[in-house]
C-alpha cells in the first residue's frame, strides 16, 4: 500500500516525497508556524492508524513526518535542502544575526518594546535567563518563550508530545545523564543523532554523543517542563541506568567501573569503586527533604515517648536519656547522609 497517496493524498511521483510535499507544504515555505501546524495535523491524522494492521507503517510515517518538520524548521539545514532543490539564496552576511529573545517577542507583540529593560533587569536580580524572566513575569508561557529561543540559538522548536523516540537511542543513553541535563534523545535523521534541550547544549555534551553513538549531535529545542515529562515516561526509575556506562567508557578508552545498580525500591544511591557516594540530582534532593523532616520529628517524638512512658526516672538525665543521644545522631545522619 502507498501509504503516501492513501493516508496523505499525495499524487503518484517519486517516494519518498520531499520534506515539502510529505507535508503538503508550498515549495520553499518559510513560515516556521505553518509548517508545524501542517505537521500536527497530518500527525493526528497518521495516529489514526497506529494500531491494527498497519502499525508499523503508521509508525515510520510519523517518525518520517517528524524529521521533515524538524529539518524544515531548522534554518541552516532548511536552506542546505532549498538549495538541493533549485532554490536560489542570497549568501548571509553574518551567522549570528539573530534577533534576541526579547527582540523576538517584541516582534510578535508579545511583550512591549518597554518591557524588555524590565525583564532584564529583572532576570539580572534573580540570576534567571530571560526565557525564564518572562514565564515568572507571566508576561507569556513557557512554550511561546521556548519557541522564541529557538529563533534566537537558530535551532528547531518541537512539541515532544508529537514525537516519538526511537528505543533503541534512548537504550544508549542512561537516566541520570538526561536528568543532568535535562535532554532527551530523539533519533538519528541523515547519520546526526537529534536530542531535545532546553537550553543550547554544551560542547562536553556534544563530545559525550559522539562517543556513545559515532556520530554528532544536534539539538532541537523543547520547553523545560516537556522535557521533564518526557524523561519520567521514557526514564522511569530503574530503567536505563547502568548498561550503556560501560560501553561509553570503553569507547573513551577507560576500564569500565563495577558499580552497585540503583534500586529505588530500597532507597540505595549508587557507588563508586571505592564505596564514594554519587550527589544527588536536585529531583532526588527536593523528594528527600520532606522525607528527612519528618524523620527528624519522629525520632524526638518517638524518643520522648520512650523517655516519659518506659524508662524509670532513674535513668534519666534532666528527664531525658534516649533523646538526648537518639535524636542528635538521626538529624546528623539526616543532614549529611540522607540530603547530601
Amino acid at each position: 500500500m502507498d501509504v503516501y497517496k492513501e493516508w496523505l493524498g499525495i499524487p503518484d511521483g517519486p517516494r519518498p516525497p520531499d520534506h515539502y510535499e510529505l507535508l503538503r507544504l508550498v515549495q520553499f515555505e518559510d513560515d516556521a508556524d505553518k509548517i508545524r501546524a501542517h505537521y500536527k495535523k497530518l500527525n493526528g491524522h497518521v495516529r489514526k492508524y497506529a494500531t491494527g494492521r498497519y502499525s508499523q507503517e503508521s509508525q515510520d510515517l510519523l517518525n518520517e513526518m517528524a524529521k521533515a518538520m524538524l529539518c524544515l524548521t531548522d534554518p541552516e539545514r532548511k536552506r542546505d535542502l532549498d538549495i538541493s532543490l533549485g532554490r536560489e539564496v542570497e549568501e548571509p552576511t553574518n551567522e549570528y544575526g539573530r534577533l534576541g529573545l526579547l527582540q523576538v517577542l517584541s516582534s510578535q507583540q508579545k511583550i512591549d518594546r518597554s518591557q524588555i529593560a524590565e525583564v532584564e533587569q529583572f532576570a539580572d536580580a534573580r540570576g534567571l535567563s530571560n526565557r525564564d524572566a518572562v514565564v515568572q513575569m507571566k508576561l507569556t508561557d513557557a512554550e511561546t518563550a521556548s519557541q522564541a529561543l529557538a529563533l534566537e540559538l537558530g535551532l528547531p522548536y518541537v512539541d515532544l508530545q508529537e514525537m516519538l523516540p526511537d528505543d533503541d537511542v534512548l537504550d544508549r543513553v542512561p537516566r541520570k545523564l538526561v536528568k543532568r541535563h535535562s535532554i532527551l534523545p530523539l533519533f538519528v535523521d541523515e547519520d546526526v543523532l537529534l536530542v531535545a534541550c532546553s537550553d543550547e547544549p554544551t560542547p562536553d555534551l556534544e563530545d559525550d554523543f559522539r562517543l556513545r553513538f559515532g556520530l554528532p549531535m544536534r539539538g532541537v529545542l523543547a520547553a523545560p517542563l516537556a522535557i521533564k515529562q518526557a524523561i519520567a515516561q521514557h526514564y522511569a526509575p530503574g530503567m536505563r541506568d547502568e548498561a550503556v556506562e560501560v560501553e561509553v567508557e570503553q569507547a573513551a578508552g577507560k576500564k569500565p567501573r563495577k558499580k552497585a545498580r540503583k534500586t529505588a525500591d530500597a532507597g540505595q544511591t549508587e557507588r563508586g569503586p571505592r564505596g564514594k557516594k554519587e550527589p544527588l540530582t536536585d529531583e532526588d534532593k527536593a523528594r528527600r527533604k520532606p522525607i528527612g523532616i519528618l524523620i527528624m520529628c519522629w525520632s524526638v517524638i518517638f524518643s520522648a515517648l520512650v523517655d516519659n512512658f518506659l524508662l524509670p526516672p532513674s535513668f534519666l538525665f534532666m528527664g531525658f536519656l534516649v533523646t538526648w543521644i537518639v535524636s542528635p545522631i538521626v538529624i546528623l545522619y539526616v543532614v549529611t547522609k540522607f540530603w547530601k
